[in-house]
């Protein structure tokens, strides 16, 4: 049987700018569950949600402090749970940005982190001591600037490909990619239609051999993903993955591999 994603149309959902349902000037869920007569007319099979997750917002909400709220600012879980429905009755399906390289530095995993080195979540993060009073190395942000943030407290810098606010993952950690896992099946059980990968070409990441995307983890990384989410089910994975040679596209796509449906 032909995946259903084969041949669907998608339209991408910027939801602060896309429909405001109660006039304080930002678009929001209701405002996208009001207009999908409109997108079912237009003949769209699903619809890329850009990130509705609760946020400080300082990267557009790919910064997310927590993966399973909603954002005030667009609405409530109850409005999402609406939409999701209301969008399948339409043969519409809802598609959630994943954001899964990096959180906030308002997750309550990285509030924790930061407390001590001891502590339980410390290893939900890439951590380094200084090198000779300076960064641990030479990695940049993509956002300009070092990669490297020191906190004050523990005296230690912590990675950050993007901005300051966005503690980069710790992949390494079996419990770590468990509670994403655990957190995608969440969203998998509400009746999504599949996620949208942020930049997820980096959780391979290995800083200490300066090596960002296309890690040697990242394939086992995917495939193990695939195996305890989505693989057994009828959804769409697309992956961001900026990097990739039409070789390492093929690798993330091919379905032999287990990874994703497509790049």
């Amino acid at each position: 049987m032909t995946p259903w994603w084969k041949k669907a149309v998608v339209y991408q959902v910027y939801p602060k700018s896309f429909q405001d349902s109660n006039g304080d000037g930002i678009g929001d869920l209701k405002g996208i569950t009001f207009r999908l007569d409109y997108l079912k007319k237009l003949g769209i099979d699903a619809i890329w949600l850009s990130p509705v997750y609760q946020s400080p917002q300082v990267d557009n909400g790919y910064d997310i402090s927590d993966y399973e709220a909603i954002d005030p600012q667009y609405g409530t879980m109850a409005d999402m749970d609406k939409l999701i429905s209301e969008a399948k009755k339409r043969g519409i399906r809802i598609v959630m940005d994943l954001v899964v390289n990096h959180t906030s530095d308002q997750h309550k995993w990285f509030i924790e982190a930061r407390k001590s080195k001891d502590n339980p979540y410390r290893d939900y993060y890439i951590w380094r001591d200084p090198v000779d009073g300076h960064e641990p190395n030479e990695l940049k942000s993509a956002f300009s600037g070092s990669a490297w943030k020191l906190d004050e407290k523990t005296g230690q810098y912590y990675l950050h490909f993007f901005a300051d606010q966005q503690p980069d993952l710790n992949w390494k950690n079996p419990i770590l990619r468990q509670k994403i896992y655990d957190m995608m099946n969440f969203w998998i059980d509400k009746g999504i239609g599949g996620f949208r990968m942020d930049v997820i070409e980096l959780i391979g990441k290995d800083p200490d051999k300066l090596i960002r995307e296309n890690g040697l983890m990242l394939h086992p990384y995917l495939q193990e993903m695939n195996k305890k989410t989505f693989g057994s089910k009828n959804l769409m994975t697309v992956g961001e993955t900026w990097n990739s040679t039409p070789k390492i596209a093929e690798e993330y796509s091919d379905p032999g591999r287990h990874e994703l449906s497509m790049v």
